[in-house]
């Protein structure tokens, strides 16, 4: 494929977007009304703009093969011939993964990112008209990175992956700890006294279910052309923001979501014990020591999960107990350092702000997130549209990925003594 034929593509895409120009502007000019003929000759001009674009993507990429599979003269020897450049197997970073989803759909590397996943159904995976482009192995593993800082359940949690088919459902058997004690703490099962020559009672262990489906979830950003054109600089923009937009909608499904096709969350779920306040709008010493006496610790990272609202009431708050009974304060950080990454009864204190503002239930959360269960699906996967911001020279990127999440318990934990706890205590506003 010669030279010519690009430069002839380029020249008649050139011609298109000038003639779209000018029908753009008598069309919006004021006062004009666009009439039916109008709109047909936008069409046609939007039908040829594609239709050259593709054309001109084929060209390249046989330019592309043709280059590579040239050789040329040894220069150390000034003989003989070495083989050519051969062409990038994998991209230089994101920003040049999301430019090729968008101006080289026909790029073989797209292709090759989806070998990792069987095909849903029609979907298919290396066909952004159809189900997007699956984003390579390479990127994978950043955009779901997720440092403890930005995101409190999934670093915590029990994350299954997705396995195959990575979108199924996923049943676990788990011990049934539901009902009255003692019987409840080893699953029903229940020890006896037996005298002499007495019959020995039945028991058996008793086992329920957790179900796990991964379900999607989608989100989208726009990006200008220029800004995706100079996809070197933006890379790190772009994958930032999916990341970070990412860790955010789970940290709130894990945390709050209702379980209706989606993650059903820690605070939201029949396992949540909630603590009643003493007084309403407040967080006091007796609620904090009312939810640490409720709380389950059985190994794990056990965290508290605060609204930022209430770091003035902590800052202030007093032990009315202390010794001497000069209501000593019970937390305050160095004045000259930050008030983060502080402990609170020996477990580390979080500003969440996906944490219920001061006075609503779960504006305090004391949380041991390894009883939480994370089920990964398939994906993340990217798809573009040009049109959807077409006049304003944007493009909308969707990324999307399925994943699902419960609690392990289906309720607070009743001890051998009747007693209930929970690795989920959130406080409550008051009776």
């Amino acid at each position: 494929m010669s030279v010519k034929l690009t430069d002839k593509l380029r020249a008649r895409l050139g011609q298109i977007a000038a003639d779209m120009k000018a029908l753009y502007e008598t069309m919006s000019a004021e006062g004009y009304a666009a009439t039916a003929e109008d709109q047909a000759a936008w069409d046609k001009l939007m039908a040829a703009s594609k239709d050259g674009k593709v054309q001109l993507e084929r060209a390249e990429e046989i330019e592309r093969l043709e280059a590579a599979s040239q050789v040329v003269p040894a220069a150390a020897r000034g003989q003989g011939t070495v083989p050519g450049p051969q062409p990038s197997t994998q991209f230089e970073n994101f920003g040049e993964f999301m430019h090729a989803v968008r101006y080289r759909p026909s790029d073989q590397r797209l292709a090759a990112s989806w070998q990792d996943f069987e095909p849903r159904g029609e979907q298919r995976m290396d066909t952004g008209a159809l189900g997007g482009f699956a984003i390579p192995q390479q990127f994978r593993s950043e955009i779901l990175r997720i440092e403890p800082q930005t995101a409190l359940v999934r670093p915590r949690a029990r994350v299954i992956p997705a396995g195959s088919p990575p979108d199924a459902a996923i049943t676990l058997a788990a011990k049934d700890q539901t009902g009255s004690a003692p019987a409840n703490v080893f699953g029903g099962v229940t020890v006896y006294k037996v005298a002499e020559g007495g019959a020995k009672p039945e028991t058996s262990s008793k086992l329920r279910e957790i179900k796990l489906e991964p379900q999607e979830i989608a989100a989208h950003l726009f990006i200008t052309d220029k800004t995706l054109r100079n996809w070197s600089a933006a890379s790190e923009i772009i994958e930032r923001d999916f990341r970070e937009a990412m860790a955010a909608y789970e940290d709130t499904e894990f945390l709050r979501g209702n379980g209706v096709g989606g993650p059903l969350g820690a605070m939201t779920s029949g396992a949540a014990l909630a603590v009643n306040r003493a007084v309403a709008l407040q967080f006091g010493y007796a609620d904090l020591t009312n939810m640490l006496a409720r709380f389950l610790a059985s190994g794990g990272s056990p965290i508290w999960s605060i609204s930022q609202s209430v770091m003035p009431q902590l800052l202030t708050m007093r032990n009315p107990t202390s010794a001497g009974g000069d209501g000593s304060l019970v937390w305050q950080p160095n004045a000259r350092d930050a008030a983060g990454n502080q402990l609170l009864m020996g477990y580390p204190i979080f500003w969440n702000q996906r944490n219920p503002q001061l006075g609503s239930r779960g504006d305090v959360g004391l949380y041991d997130f390894s009883q939480y269960l994370v089920k990964d699906g398939s994906g993340p996967f990217v798809a573009s549209s040009e049109h959807v911001k077409f006049l304003e020279n944007k493009t909308v990127f969707k990324i999307f990925w399925n994943v699902d999440g419960q609690p392990w318990l289906t309720e607070p934990f009743r001890q051998e003594g009747g007693y209930q706890v929970s690795p989920f205590v959130v406080l409550e506003i008051p009776a």
